[in-house]
């Protein structure tokens, strides 16, 4: 390629001497007869060197240079000054402006040319390590785009841009394309416990054992947080899918060590198939997004295969989130008292506050349909608070009417327990009812005291200070053990029905309750 040089010299015959000259080398040669042709000269061409003599009218080629360096395209450019003055003082004056050599004349055609070519090759060393350093920088940007950060697994864009080349090469006879969604189970303990480093050093963990599992045509990536999504590409049959799922859940149950911690992992997944569950990425993640969260509602650790039942299901879990938005303030809510019963004397001795949804259209929802969408929305913050203000109201009204040794059970969230304002607004709810503490009985599930077991205990024991009566709900569906559970300061122990239900003709169920009982 030509290389255009630029020459500003006021002296004609200088000039076109010069520029005779370097055309004859064959440099493509620019000439302007004072500074300011010249700076408007090199603005509008670029060129890939500039000559310039130093004393000329109007501009000198101080103020050439000066100009042109204000300039970003010009602020790289080879600059050579000529000029018949040769002191140091003024050498180093250019030197000092971004002059990159001086030329006293007169000079010989090998002076010339020799300035010129160390310039130039100067130019395109720095070119190439600049235009290196950008393509390495292009690249790593690019990984960026595609990758995530944490695990250096593709991301959803990458996992968009391999599901169009899956789709370009393959075989409907012969292989299946399958999206998998892949949640982690009960993940936040990790982080609430162990902290976030150790959350996300069982990701990259995660995202390895995943890795391991598939073919090298398959992808994983990770979506957020704790969603993996795998597109597997080699499958000829549905229980290949199935094998390739199991392998899966296999790799991600085993022991894991997190500051010196066993810790144990599983995962639900959901299933979608290209193209009968979807024709594009989005489509497909959502389906197997749904199937993911139906196996987590059946207890994780397990797959499921999306159906078209399933997005029935998702469209009444959108209608449900809407409408309970609006279910307090329509006043929708009504709580239901079901009687405690002594076994000792046959009286009543208390009640339990139980929550009911009176929805318009949908008529009566139960309250495992909308609990765990108000936990999940974060709703059950005020509507737990409600419930409280209104079992309390009903307390006083029952103490009016001289049931004064009459106690009242209220259940808790795990968000309202962990709130940190919960006790002072509990203390002045029961302070603006005129009721005493031991009015009141707190019930909370066994897996919200052994999320952070400290924590709780400490919280146990400021209610149980106030004077209040704590009941641990629905033992035995979560995961603690007797001597586990003894740490917590409780009164009441509610047996979940699932150890009383037929315990007449189960013995290890009765021999459990019976434990429960004496403990």
């Amino acid at each position: 390629m030509m290389r255009k040089i630029l020459v500003i010299e006021d002296e004609e015959f200088v000039r076109e001497n010069i520029i005779e000259l370097l055309d004859a080398e064959g440099f493509d040669v620019i000439g302007a007869e004072n500074g300011r042709v010249g700076v408007n000269l090199a603005k509008g061409t670029i060129p890939d060197l500039i000559i310039c003599d130093v004393m000329m009218p109007e501009m000198d080629g101080y103020s050439v240079l000066t100009s042109l360096r204000q300039d970003s395209m010009m602020a790289t450019v080879p600059f050579i000054f000529l000029t018949a003055k040769a002191a140091k003082n003024d050498c180093r004056q250019g030197m000092e402006l971004g002059a990159d050599d001086y030329i006293t004349k007169p000079f010989t055609r090998a002076e010339l040319l020799g300035s010129i070519s160390s310039r130039l090759k100067k130019k395109a060393a720095v070119h190439k390590h600049y235009n290196t350093e950008l393509q390495e920088a292009k690249n790593k940007l690019n990984y960026l785009i595609h990758h995530d950060s944490l695990t250096n697994l593709p991301n959803r864009l990458s996992l968009r841009e391999r599901f169009k080349q899956v789709k370009q090469h393959i075989d409907d006879n012969q292989k299946l394309v399958t999206f998998l969604s892949l949640g982690l189970d009960r993940f936040n303990q990790v982080n609430n416990n162990l902290g976030h480093f150790w959350g996300d050093y069982l990701l990259k963990i995660v995202a390895q054992r995943l890795a391991d599992c598939v073919d090298n045509q398959d992808t994983v990536a990770r979506l957020n947080g704790d969603q993996f999504a795998v597109i597997i590409a080699t499958a000829q049959h549905k229980q290949d899918v199935i094998n390739v799922v199991q392998s899966i859940l296999d790799s991600l149950s085993q022991t894991i060590v997190l500051d010196d911690q066993e810790v144990f992992i599983t995962a639900s997944i959901g299933i979608a198939i290209y193209p009968r569950d979807g024709e594009d990425v989005e489509q497909l993640l959502n389906h197997a997004n749904q199937g993911m969260l139906q196996a987590k509602r059946q207890g994780g650790d397990q797959y499921q295969f999306y159906t078209s039942a399933l997005n029935v299901n998702s469209s009444n879990h959108l209608t449900l989130q809407s409408s309970l938005r609006y279910a307090l303030e329509r006043e929708e809510f009504q709580v239901y008292y079901q009687p405690q019963i002594s076994l000792d004397t046959g009286k009543i001795v208390g009640a339990e506050a139980l929550l009911r949804w009176h929805h318009p259209e949908l008529g009566l929802v139960p309250p495992a349909k909308f609990i765990p969408i108000a936990e999940e929305t974060g709703l059950i913050l005020s509507i737990g608070e409600w419930v409280l203000q209104q079992a309390c109201q009903q307390a006083r009204l029952w103490q009016n009417d001289g049931f004064t040794s009459f106690r009242i059970a209220v259940n808790l969230s795990g968000r309202q327990f962990n709130k940190p304002d919960f006790y002072d607004n509990l203390v002045k709810i029961l302070q603006s009812n005129e009721l005493t503490y031991k009015t009141l009985e707190l019930e909370l599930t066994e897996s919200i005291l052994v999320k952070n077991n400290e924590t709780a205990i400490r919280q146990l024991n400021e209610l149980k200070n106030l004077g209040l009566e704590i009941a641990i709900d629905d033992f035995g569906t979560g995961y603690s053990s007797l001597s586990y559970l003894q740490q917590f300061p409780f009164d009441v122990l509610k047996i979940d029905q699932c150890f009383v239900r037929n315990i007449v003709h189960k013995p290890n169920q009765a021999a459990i309750t019976k434990a429960i009982i004496q403990m």
